[in-house]
């Protein structure tokens, strides 16, 4: 997955595959903390997904220039 597709793939604009590939898009976006960086809605989705435990929190990539923690939710 790259940083390109994820953002497609959750906005909608590239279709994914499977649910599960949808799924591991935002995945992706949490766990490269993309999500935390993008529009304000990335971060309320991903909250959402967490929450309905469709993605999983994990610790961030040490290799990402990108990785943010989550907010105070």
């Amino acid at each position: 997955m790259t940083p390109s597709r994820a953002i497609g793939v959750a906005e909608g604009y590239e279709e994914a595959e499977s649910e599960e590939e949808y799924f591991a898009a935002w995945q992706y976006l949490l766990n490269t903390g993309l999500c935390w960086t993008l529009q304000g809605w990335f971060g309320r989705m991903a909250t959402r997904l967490l929450a309905e435990g469709h993605i999983t929190a994990s610790e961030p990539s040490e290799s990402k220039e990108n990785d943010h923690p989550p907010p105070h939710i």
